[in-house]
C-alpha cells in the first residue's frame, strides 16, 4: 500500500489518487512478480484504471524464472457483488478473475458477474469469510503467496483474521487531510489495543521523498 504522511490512501470523496512515484509503482509490479495471485476489493477496482496484473515483460519473465505462471491469477472481493461488470479489470482477459462474495449479493448482480468472472465463489452469508477463500484458493487454484492491494475496508479484515503475514508500505511526501478519507486499515478495526496488531519492522529505505516500508507480523499474532 501507498499511503500519505498522514496516513491516507485516498481523498475524502473515495477517489484513488495517483500520488506516488514511478518508482512505487515499480515496486508494486516487482511485489506482483512473487506472488501466485493479487486480490482487491470491489471499490478499489472501481475506481481506479487497473487490471491487477503483472505488468512489462521484465516482470512476466521474473515470474517465469521463480517458476510461477506468466500471469498471475486475479481476485476481487465484493460482499455484496456491487462492482462494476464493466471495471477495466473485466475488460482484460489474460488471466483468470476469481469473484468473491457472499450470500448477501442479488441474483441479478451475480448473473451479471458470471459473464464477466471466471469463477463466483460464495463464501459466507453476510461477510466474506476470507479465511476459508484462502483454503479454498490454495486448494482449488495453488495459490501459496498472494498480494493484498486494499482498499482499507479488505485490508482490515485480513488483519482481524489473522491472515497478514507481511505488510509493505511506501509513506509519500503528500498530505491529504479530511475526516473521512480512507486509511490503510478501515472497517470494523480492534477493539483495543490489546487486539491489535502487531508488526515487526525489517528495513526501512528512502528513495527520493518516499519511504518504503517492510514489515512482518509477530510470531503468534497473524496466521
Amino acid at each position: 500500500m501507498s499511503m500519505t504522511a498522514d496516513g491516507k490512501i485516498a481523498n475524502q470523496n473515495r477517489r484513488v489518487c495517483s500520488f506516488s512515484s514511478a518508482r512505487d509503482r515499480l515496486e508494486l509490479f516487482a511485489l506482483r512478480a512473487t506472488a501466485d495471485a493479487v486480490m482487491a476489493g470491489a471499490r478499489t477496482v472501481d475506481s481506479d484504471r487497473v487490471d491487477l496484473g503483472p505488468g512489462r515483460e521484465r516482470f512476466r519473465k521474473a515470474r517465469l524464472k521463480r517458476g510461477l505462471a506468466e500471469y498471475n491469477l486475479r481476485v476481487v472481493v465484493s460482499r455484496l457483488g456491487s462492482v462494476d461488470p464493466r471495471a477495466r479489470v473485466f475488460q482484460r482477459r489474460f488471466s483468470p478473475i476469481i469473484l468473491l462474495t457472499t450470500r448477501k449479493a442479488s441474483a441479478s448482480r451475480l448473473r451479471k458477474l458470471r459473464t464477466v468472472a471466471d469463477e463466483v465463489k460464495v463464501c459466507g452469508a453476510t461477510q466474506v469469510n476470507l479465511r476459508r477463500a484462502l483454503m479454498w484458493l490454495r486448494k482449488k487454484c495453488g495459490v501459496k503467496r498472494l498480494v493484498c492491494e486494499g482498499g482499507g475496508e479488505l485490508n482490515d479484515a485480513l488483519f482481524q483474521a489473522g491472515l497478514v503475514d507481511e505488510l509493505r508500505v511506501t509513506i509519500c511526501p503528500v498530505i491529504l487531510g479530511g475526516r473521512e478519507a480512507p486509511t490503510l486499515a478501515d472497517g470494523i478495526g480492534a477493539a483495543s489495543l490489546a487486539k491489535a496488531a502487531r508488526l515487526q519492522l525489517q528495513s526501512a529505505k528512502k528513495v527520493g521523498g518516499e519511504m518504503f516500508l517492510v514489515f512482518r507480523a509477530r510470531q503468534g499474532t497473524e496466521g
